[in-house]
Order: structure tokens, then sequence, then C-alpha cells
């Protein structure tokens, strides 16, 4: 048994149980519907005893005669009577007139129980007067001291009368038949779904193929379905796994690379500086400040990359309280002003007065400064930038928008991706990481918004994204 598969266990168990409780039920009837017949017939007897009784008390004949007369009127095929005193003492018996040679019937049992208890029957017991075996029963009437007990004799017909119905037994048997075929059918379909998840199980555990044609069809039910849903989950997880490796992989190599420009500027000029000692002051400050701005790079690169982390490793620890968006806008308009001014750039604010939603204020803030850096670094001169914002039930609807030269079509859906740059080598030289936008796609889903960018038909690039009212995220 320890052998078989858990649905063979299982179908075993439960058909030895429903077997086990089949036999019970069929012996518990089988006895339930003798006792009936039994009950039936002795009633029958006994009535025959009242009525005979009724006659002789009414009628007072007590000779073998009329006694006689009295049995072979009632035309009962094979029916024997006897008459005895409440000694046992046989005074009369239909089968035989030899009453003084007969054993007292005293200890009869049917006799005995007559005795006691008014009434009495007993079972398939020789005849000590005639061949074969009889059925008997016995009633006392106390009041005129005699017993009266009539018997049937025990031949084929009346053990046939007796026995279980056979159609009650047949029908069980059929159903216990039918029972195991259905069962049989449920627990083979059991068994290839658990089947097949051991043997998804195994190969899992030892990072075998899953593609293999033991693995693709389960059995048309809801385990069958609950097993390919599993299977599918896993290899998708197995697959967004391996695409998190090779994002890694990317990722890592595009933090050395662009850890390794400034680095390298850096190490460059302090290299010539050292190597050059006559070298004339405003030179060697032309150098040094080369090497500050390209610190001020590396500084914004690992301040941007630990952000993304802060937001992919625990964004649920990200404090929230209630941000007014329209007075961090105004300041980033301040902080930016000069530069916007350089640019002959200006900035077109149309948010409320007052617009508060329930979020970080440091990432709030990142989305719309990086938002504005990257249209002041990239949208051109002598352009405007535009924002909006439209309430809805539970979130604010934002568009931020510029009408400069926009960016080729091919470049839209990568503008969120880390490091990702339309033109590296303006982008570098305008210190850019190549982060911004990622952490903007990234808050905004912090904030349980959504983002997308499109390029305005009368040219520039557009942003639209939601940040809601109350993030309980």
């Amino acid at each position: 048994m320890n052998n078989l598969t858990v649905g063979k266990r299982l179908f075993w168990s439960v058909l030895s149980l429903f077997t086990i409780f089949a036999v019970l039920f069929i012996a518990f009837h089988q006895v339930r519907e003798n006792e009936y017949k039994i009950n039936t017939l002795n009633l029958k007897l006994q009535d025959y005893n009242v009525r005979m009784h009724e006659t002789l008390h009414n009628t007072g004949m007590l000779d073998d005669r009329k006694l006689e007369q009295y049995v072979s009127r009632h035309d009962v095929p094979g029916l024997r009577v006897t008459m005895m005193t409440r000694s046992g003492r046989v005074f009369f018996d239909s089968s035989t007139k030899d009453y003084n040679n007969m054993e007292n019937h005293i200890n009869r049992p049917e006799v005995r129980d007559a005795i006691k208890n008014g009434s009495g029957y007993d079972i398939n017991r020789k005849s000590s007067i005639k061949e074969g075996d009889y059925f008997y029963s016995a009633t006392y009437f106390k009041e005129d001291g005699y017993i009266i007990r009539s018997a049937l004799p025990y031949d084929n017909d009346l053990t046939d009368s007796l026995q279980a119905d056979m159609h009650y037994i047949w029908f069980t048997v059929i159903m216990v038949a039918l029972l195991t075929f259905v069962l049989y059918r449920f627990i083979s379909r059991l068994d290839d779904n658990i089947t097949k998840l051991r043997i998804f199980a195994r190969r899992a555990d030892h990072n075998e193929s899953l593609d293999t044609e033991d693995l693709i069809e389960f059995p048309a039910d809801e385990l069958g379905e609950i097993s390919e849903h599993i299977i599918k989950i896993y290899k998708r997880l197995q697959h967004t796994k391996e695409e998190q490796n090779v994002l890694k992989r990317q990722l890592t190599q595009n933090i050395a690379h662009e850890l390794k420009t400034p680095v390298a500027s850096i190490q460059g000029y302090l290299e010539t500086i050292i190597g050059n000692p006559e070298m004339n002051e405003d030179t060697k400050k032309q150098f040094l400040d080369r090497c500050y701005a390209q610190s001020q790079r590396l500084a914004s690169l690992l301040t941007d990359i630990s952000t993304l982390n802060r937001l992919d490793d625990a964004p649920e620890l990200m404090p929230f309280e209630d941000v007014d968006i329209a007075k961090t806008v105004t300041q980033i308009m301040k902080e930016t002003a000069l530069e916007m001014e350089h640019r002959r750039m200006a900035f077109d604010n149309r948010l409320p007065a007052t617009l508060v939603v329930h979020g970080n204020p440091s990432m709030i803030y990142s989305i719309f400064r990086n938002l504005t850096d990257n249209a002041i670094s990239y949208a051109g001169e002598g352009t405007t930038i535009t924002l909006t914002a439209r309430e809805d039930m539970d979130r604010w609807h934002f568009t931020f928008s510029d009408n400069g030269v926009g960016v080729p079509y091919e470049h839209l859906g990568r503008l969120f991706e880390r490091f990702y740059r339309v033109d590296k080598g303006r982008s570098r030289k305008l210190g850019g990481t190549g982060l911004g936008l990622a952490i903007v796609k990234n808050a905004v889903i912090l904030h349980g918004g959504t983002i997308s960018a499109a390029n305005n038909i009368e040219g520039g690039l557009r942003f639209e994204f939601t940040i809601k009212k109350t993030n309980k995220s």
C-alpha cells in the first residue's frame, strides 16, 4: 500500500469504507426484513389461535371430533394444531391421536414464552411426531387454562417467504459497482493531476526544463485548471526572474559606465595638476572647477540611484503626509528661475492656489523637479512649460508639456527606462544622469498613479500622469 499513489490510496480507502458500509447495511436490512416476515407469520398464526379459542369458548366444543372438524374446515396446507394444558400435557393434536404417548411440552420454547408472556414462537425446530422442521406459534388463554399452538412446516415455500428480497441486494451490488466506476474515474483524474504536480515540483526543485509533453495538458477539471495555473505562474515567475537578472546586469553595467566617466574626468584633471606643479593659477582653477562639476554630477548620480533603490526595495517605509503640490511647484519655479531665464524659457503654472494630496514630500518634489529639469535641458531655448491639473473623484490628473522639439516616436516607449537617453552625448554634456524620468515613473506609481509620454500635435513633449488624493498603500 505504501507504494501506491495518493489517488489510489484514496480510491481503495473510500471503496473499502463504502463496501464495509454496504455489507453492514445489507446484513442489517436482511435481519430486519427477516424479523418483519417472521413477526408477520407469527401474527397470522396467533390470529388463527385466537379465532379458534373464540369459537371453542363460545361453543364449548372440546371433544376430538369437533376439534378435528374445526381444523379441517380451515383448509391451510400443512397446518398442525396442538392443544395442551397449563402444565404442558397435550390433549389434542391434529396430526396424531396417541396423546398419552406424547411427551410433555412444558419445556418447549414457544410454550414457555406463551405461559410467561401470553404468546411465543419458535423457528425451524424438528417435530417429534412428524418429519421435517416446523414454525411454531403458541398462545396461552389463561381464563380457560389451556394453550393453543399452531404450526406450519418449514418447507421451501416458507423458507423462501422468510428470506430477504434479493432484488434489494442486487440493487445494492449494482450501486456499489457504479460507485466504484465513478470513483475510479474521478480518482484517476485526481491521480493524474497529483502525478503531474509531483513531476513539476521535482523538476522545479532541480531547475530542470518544464517545457515537456507530460506537463502540457491536464485533465479538464477544477484541479487540472488549478495545476495549469500553478505551472504557468511558476514559469512566469521564472521568466520574470530571468528578466530581472538581465536588467540587474544591464543596470550594473550602466552604473559602472556612468560612474566611470566623471571619475575618469576627475582623476585626469587631478593627475594633470599633480604632474605640473608649475601650472599657472588660472589653469589650475579651471581644472578644479571642472573636477567640482564632475563631482556634483557623481553626487547627483548616487542620489538618484539611492532614490530608485528606496522606491524598489522599501516603498512602504516612506512616510506619507499632506503635501501641497501647488506650493511645491512654486518652490521649484523659484529654484529654476535663473536657468530658465538664461534659456529664455517660461513656466505657465495653471494649478489651483492650493492642491493637497496625501503623499511623500520628497517623492512629490522629485516628480515635478525632474520633469522641469528634463524640459529645461531638452525642450530648447525660447520654449514654454505648461502645467495643468484636473480633479477627479479620488485623484488628480496632471498634464506637464512643453512646445519644444519633442522626441522621435521610436524613443517614446523607452523614456522611463533607467539610463536610457535619446541623445547620449548631449545628455552627458548637460550633466543628466539618465535616471530622472525613471524616478518620476516610480514616484507616480508609489502614489497610486500612472504616467505616459506623447508628442504634442503642435510640437513638444507631453507627460500625463495621475496622483491619488489619499494613498492608502
